[in-house]
C-alpha cells in the first residue's frame, strides 16, 4: 500500500518511478594507492618526503636482543611474523634556489617493490632534471642505486653527488670488494657503477665530517653503520630537521631499546653508541627528524621514555610557512 502511494506520487508530479537497483550503485576498486611525497614547511625551507618503496627485513637481522623480545616490541605495533616491511625513504630540499636531493633510493636492486624515486620526484611537481644537488648517507645499495635510471645513466644529469671522503673510499676500493665476503661484493660493485658516470662528469665530490654543504644544510658525522655514515642537519628561522640516514632501521624495536644493532652495522658498537647519541640529541632539543627507513613519510620527534626512546610522527596538515 506504501509503494503504491510513492508510486502515485512520482507520477503525480511527473516523475517516473524506477527503483535502483544496488548493483548499479557499486563502483569498482581502484587498487592504487596516492602519490608517494609528502610536503613541509621548515621555516623559509620546503621539504619534500619521497617514497622509494618497501623492502621486507627479517626480524633475525636485529641483534643484542632475545628474538623472544624483539617479538613482544613488534607485537606492540601490531607487527607480526618474521618478515617486517620497512619503507625506503628519500628527502628533497628546496633551499636557497637550490634544489638538494638526501639519498636516491634503491632502483631495482632489490626487486619491484624499490625504485619509484624519480616518479615521486615528478608526483611532486619537480623532475630529476632539477636536482641540483644529491647528498648521500652511505653508500649502501638502497641509498645510492637510485643515482641511475632504468637504462643506466645518471637520472640526476644536472647534480653534484657529495659523500663523506671515508664513505667513498671504503665502497668504491676494488681492493676492499676483493676481500668483502661473497654475499657482500655486490654491495661494492653496485655502489662503484652508480658513481662511475658521476665521477667522469666532474660531479662526484667528497667532503670530511662535519661541513656546511649548503646555506642551512650542514652534514653531522654518524659513523658505525658504514665508516662514513652521515646524518644532515637542515636549519630555517630556528626550525632544525635531522635526517638520521640509516641510524633507525626498526622502529618498533630500536627506539625502544637502542641498543638494538642491524646485521648491516659494519661497526655494530659504534653504530649504537651514534643511535644514542643521536636519539639524546633529538630528544633534548626537540630537533623534528626523518629517516630513510622509518614509516613514511618518515617524519617526527623523538621522546624520551623509560629507559629508552618512543618515536612521535607528525600529523598530516596542510602546507604552511608562518609557523
Amino acid at each position: 500500500m506504501l509503494s503504491r502511494s510513492f508510486a502515485a506520487l512520482a507520477l503525480a508530479l511527473g516523475a517516473s518511478f524506477t527503483p535502483v537497483s544496488p548493483a548499479l550503485a557499486e563502483a569498482p576498486a581502484v587498487r592504487t594507492q596516492v602519490p608517494g611525497y609528502y610536503r613541509l614547511a621548515l621555516g623559509e625551507i620546503e621539504i619534500t618526503a619521497l617514497y622509494d618503496g618497501y623492502v621486507d627485513l627479517g626480524a633475525k637481522l636485529l641483534l643484542n636482543a632475545s628474538q623472544a623480545d624483539i617479538q613482544r616490541l613488534l607485537a606492540t605495533r601490531f607487527i607480526a611474523g618474521e618478515k617486517v616491511q620497512t619503507a625506503v625513504n628519500a628527502y628533497l630540499i628546496n633551499a636557497g634556489g637550490r634544489l638538494i636531493l638526501v639519498d636516491t633510493g634503491a632502483a631495482k636492486a632489490f626487486g619491484p617493490t624499490l625504485g619509484f624515486i624519480g616518479e615521486q620526484i615528478r608526483a611532486a611537481g619537480y623532475t630529476p632534471e632539477q636536482v641540483d644537488v644529491v647528498l648521500l648517507t652511505h653508500l649502501h645499495a638502497d641509498h645510492v642505486a637510485g643515482l641511475l635510471g632504468a637504462d643506466g645513466k645518471p637520472l640526476f644529469p644536472n647534480a653534484e653527488v657529495r659523500v663523506d671522503q671515508q664513505e667513498s673510499s671504503f665502497w668504491l676500493s676494488e681492493s676492499n670488494a676483493a676481500k668483502a665476503p661473497d654475499g657482500f661484493k655486490s654491495f661494492f660493485k653496485i655502489a662503484r657503477d652508480a658513481a662511475a658516470p658521476y665521477q667522469a662528469a666532474g660531479r662526484w665530490k667528497t667532503f670530511s665530517g662535519a661541513a656546511e654543504l649548503a646555506p642551512g644544510v650542514r652534514a653531522v658525522p654518524a659513523v658505525g653503520h658504514t665508516p662514513g655514515h652521515t646524518t644532515y642537519l637542515v636549519e630555517s628561522h630556528g626550525q632544525r630537521l635531522l635526517i638520521l640516514g640509516d641510524a633507525v632501521h626498526a622502529h618498533a624495536v630500536q627506539f625502544a631499546r637502542p641498543e638494538v644493532a642491524i646485521e648491516f652495522d659494519s661497526d655494530r658498537k659504534q653504530a649504537v653508541a651514534t643511535r644514542k647519541k643521536l636519539f639524546a640529541w633529538a630528544a633534548k632539543e626537540k630537533l623534528l627528524v626523518s629517516g630513510m627507513h622509518l614509516p613514511f613519510p618518515g617524519l617526527g620527534h623523538v621522546r624520551a621514555e623509560g629507559r629508552g626512546y618512543a618515536w612521535v610522527p607528525v600529523e598530516y596538515s596542510p602546507l604552511r610557512s608562518d609557523r
